[in-house]
């Protein structure tokens, strides 16, 4: 596969034979280190920060091992297992594993750094754009072991920048706890726990049962219930979009499939409805991120189901 990057000039395609092979020969290869084991420990955004403005937080966790000539072993959470994927290499130091394409930036026998790459067929996103702007830092199990004598775990844990990005973030939501502004996404959602019978609820998953694909980054942005009240005053269904503050209290900010000029009386019905059976019939616990609770913004599909 020729993968075309938008950021390069067409006129490497005249680039001297000589100057080519010079490219060939520094070109970073995965061969010289086969055999070595590489746990994640960083993954971050080129500002070194692991959480963007959205709450979303870049999880360091891949398990790799190169393996000559065209082999990369990769660890399956699903399968608990290292898993062997076709390792190809492009141009320019590219490469395709386990379905994602990284840019090789180091390899070393103690440490890989790769950029995750967004690749739309053969276009390469440049580096500013949002979608490439992910920098994975490895090390080998020697280097962690016996020269740092720490964890992969430890390693892996949000640096003092990170803890206080989250904080300023925090700040803002409480300064104005409604506001669908400040909120943002969760590392720990939402909780809902039902007090008794007459209320169920369920956190729906984006996942496709058919392919056995999972968007987990979808699920922690966009987090979104199915919450049914069995003994309600009549039969009703609508899909609301709440703000949850850090104390648990909820504000319905808008409701889907709804006419502009109806929206603001059907906003305020549903208000009340979240005012009088989900705060009393639910135990609400806010979103968290870093054990600090704060607003967070979801969707619930809410269901009233009447006594016949």
């Amino acid at each position: 596969m020729a993968c075309n990057s938008g950021s390069k000039s067409n006129d490497q395609a005249k680039q001297p034979a000589e100057e080519k092979m010079a490219d060939l020969e520094d070109r970073l290869i995965f061969k010289d280190v086969s055999g070595i084991r590489y746990y994640e420990v960083k993954r971050r955004f080129k500002n070194g920060l692991s959480f963007n403005k959205d709450g979303f937080q870049q999880e360091p966790t891949w398990i790799i091992e190169p393996k000559a000539p065209d082999s990369m072993l990769a660890y399956s959470p699903e399968k608990d297992k290292m898993e062997s994927f076709f390792l190809l290499n492009d141009h320019d130091n590219i490469y395709n594993f386990a379905k994602e394409f990284f840019r090789a930036k180091v390899i070393t026998k103690d440490s890989l750094l790769l950029q995750r790459l967004q690749v739309d067929g053969k276009i390469i996103a440049n580096d500013d754009d949002i979608r490439s702007d992910v920098y994975c830092t490895y090390y080998s199990k020697d280097y962690i072991e016996k020269k740092l004598r720490t964890t992969a775990k430890e390693l892996q844990k949000p640096s003092k920048a990170d803890t206080a990005f989250i904080k300023n973030l925090v700040q803002q939501t409480y300064r104005d706890p409604s506001s669908s502004d400040f909120a943002f996404a969760a590392r720990n959602p939402v909780q809902f726990i039902p007090k008794g019978d007459f209320i169920t609820v369920e956190k729906l998953s984006s996942r496709d049962e058919n392919s056995h694909t999972s968007t987990m980054a979808y699920d922690y942005l966009y987090p979104e219930y199915k919450i049914v009240i069995l003994r309600s005053y009549r039969d009703f269904a609508n899909r609301i979009r709440v703000v949850v503050d850090a104390n648990g209290k909820m504000y319905v900010k808008s409701v889907d499939f709804v006419e502009r000029d109806l929206h603001e009386a059907k906003r305020k019905l549903l208000q009340g409805i979240v005012d009088v059976y989900l705060k009393n019939l639910l135990i609400i616990k806010p979103g968290t991120t870093l054990g600090i609770p704060h607003s967070s913004y979801i969707t619930i599909n809410v269901v009233g189901r009447a006594i016949k």
